[in-house]
């Protein structure tokens, strides 16, 4: 499944959460609310979420490895993209 396009909307202010993100598949599905966080072992993409009953759920997320891997790396290429052009 091939990742069309990706989009970055930056947070300023906060201290983890560092942008959200859009993306498609197959020009024909979005994902949206897809977080940019920085963690202990540095940056990394985190699916949309919902809370239920005090725990964190995913909303929708790959199925296979290397979707979750190219997933994690074309956000995050994103991410830097955008923080080149606005740092």
């Amino acid at each position: 499944m091939d990742i069309t396009d990706v989009r970055i909307f930056p947070v300023s202010g906060s201290s983890n959460l560092k942008a959200f993100a859009s993306l498609t598949l197959e020009d024909s599905f979005v994902v949206r609310g897809i977080k940019v966080i920085e963690g202990k072992n540095g940056l990394f993409a985190s699916m949309p979420d919902r809370e239920w009953k005090g725990s964190y759920y995913d909303v929708c997320f790959p199925v296979t490895n290397t979707l979750r891997e190219d997933i994690q790396e074309q956000v995050l290429n994103g991410f830097n993209r955008a923080s080149e052009k606005t740092g």
